[in-house]
């Protein structure tokens, strides 16, 4: 699934339109590059912010450190 349509929409795992501050769920537990850092499954990151360069990565933050998560390891 592409994680920016035709309309440049950017969407979650499931087809969900996501948006600037809000809150989605990780679905796969993931390694953080350059850090010890796995973000487990379930982990709930608030306030979202979508990146402009890359409809595919959005940024939030999580345990206090802010990280760039691929759109489709999230649900809303």
């Amino acid at each position: 699934m592409e994680a920016a349509d035709e309309s440049g929409k950017v969407v979650d795992s499931n087809g969900n339109e996501l948006f600037d501050g809000d809150d989605v769920t990780v679905i796969k537990d993931l390694k953080v590059k350059g850090s010890s850092m796995v973000v487990k499954r379930g982990t709930r990151v608030r306030g979202i912010r979508l990146s402009e360069e890359d409809p595919t990565h959005v940024q939030g933050r999580v345990d206090g450190q802010t990280i760039f998560i691929l759109t489709e390891f999230l649900k809303k």
